[in-house]
């Protein structure tokens, strides 16, 4: 396997690195510290940076003034901003414009892309579904409304969990037709000042374990005009399928940060005269941690690549996506797990910012699935798609 990246790719890299790499971890909101939400709104300064070095455009063709990228460079950018838990909807966004990108039509295309690249719109996605483990499109159906007084589809159903909704400005929720496909209808989110124009549209206050508002998103016979609404079957798998993906980059970067930060710290720490890490027991642990994100990022650029080449392979995309949500899901849990114990009570200490990224993990790991879930989805890609 060659894990060479593109000057493109790398670009990326260094454009995230020039925008995340200031950003203090010891300034992000603490859940620790708050009983409600740490913020009403994502980090809006950091917003217009990372529009200015076009890191939220860089899904979107150059024909709407993006880089025209693919997922390894997004997931390349993820994991930047992961090791400074940067709070923005970076993942929803540029999956939510790819999506467009690649199956709305020219007129969908032309009211978002060239805003959202700039910054302008900001975009989610609802992908939890109605409890966080049934498929996110099974919670909503839709139904087309041919009557030329009410032309359009009819949303009704309950998605949960919606991550930085009520900053957003669009927001997609996938919906199933009845006929075992899904559409993805637009919705005007609470952002837009449209939400609550919208008849039978209810947005509700989520707290997540980050401390980060989430939204609960009712929907009660809501009207959505067709020309918002992207109906090729192949379209919501495919987000899914980015949206996981950008998951498991966010782990990774995470993890990263942490092991460096356990690195750091038990290589100043001394017990009986020498640093801790000297010692075979914590050395021990560090090692199976790094040999956990080392696995964590060869299955993650497999799944990026399969999305973005569109490769044949002995399963379909979906089995190198559940391959690389098992590791990355049991992987960030570990990581930070050996990091707390590593650190002592210090790691508890709330002026330290080893707590904040224990709440980021596990926020991540809730929202990837247990590693069990995927195994099974994989065994039966396996089941239905016979090796050799």
């Amino acid at each position: 396997m060659d894990f060479t990246f593109s000057e493109e790719q790398q670009a990326a890299v260094e454009a995230a690195k020039a925008v995340f790499t200031p950003v203090a971890p010891d300034g992000v909101p603490s859940p620790s510290l708050t009983s409600g939400a740490v913020a009403d709104d994502f980090d809006r300064a950091l917003w217009a940076k990372a529009a200015d070095a076009d890191l939220l455009s860089l899904l979107i063709g150059p024909e709407h003034g993006g880089a025209g990228l693919d997922a390894v460079a997004l997931c390349l950018v993820l994991r930047e901003s992961a090791k400074v838990l940067a709070r923005l909807p970076l993942l929803e966004h540029s999956a939510a414009a790819a999506t467009v990108q690649a199956y709305g039509d020219e007129e969908l295309r032309q009211e978002i892309l060239p805003r959202a690249g700039r910054g302008e719109l900001a975009l989610t996605v609802a992908s939890a579904g109605r409890t966080g483990h049934d498929p996110a499109e099974l919670a909503v159906t839709a139904r087309c409304e041919t009557d030329t007084a009410s032309a359009g589809w009819i949303l009704d159903g309950v998605q949960t969990a919606v991550p930085w909704a009520f900053g957003a400005d669009r927001i997609v929720v996938p919906a199933h037709t009845g006929d075992g496909s899904a559409v993805l209808a637009i919705l005007p989110g609470p952002a837009a000042g449209q939400a609550s124009e919208l008849p039978g549209l209810t947005v509700a206050e989520q707290i997540s374990t980050t401390g980060e508002r989430l939204a609960e998103l009712r929907l009660d016979g809501v009207h959505i005009d067709p020309r918002h609404v992207i109906e090729d079957a192949a379209a919501w798998p495919r987000l899914h399928d980015l949206l996981a993906t950008g998951t498991c980059a966010l782990a990774l970067g995470l993890g990263e940060g942490v092991l460096k930060m356990t690195s750091d710290y038990t290589g100043k720490r001394e017990q009986f005269g020498h640093p801790i890490a000297t010692f075979q027991a914590v050395a021990v642990q560090a090692a199976d941690r790094y040999i956990d994100l080392r696995a964590m990022e060869a299955t993650l650029w497999q799944a990026a690549w399969r999305i973005s080449s569109g490769a044949a392979g002995a399963l379909p995309v979906a089995g190198d996506v559940a391959v690389a949500k098992t590791w990355a899901s049991d992987g960030v849990r570990r990581v930070v797990q050996t990091a707390q114990h590593l650190h002592g009570g210090f790691g508890a200490d709330t002026d330290y910012p080893l707590h904040r990224y224990h709440a980021w993990a596990k926020h991540l790991e809730l929202s990837l699935g247990p590693a069990a879930a995927h195994e099974e989805a994989l065994g039966d890609l396996l089941a239905a798609h016979p090796l050799g």
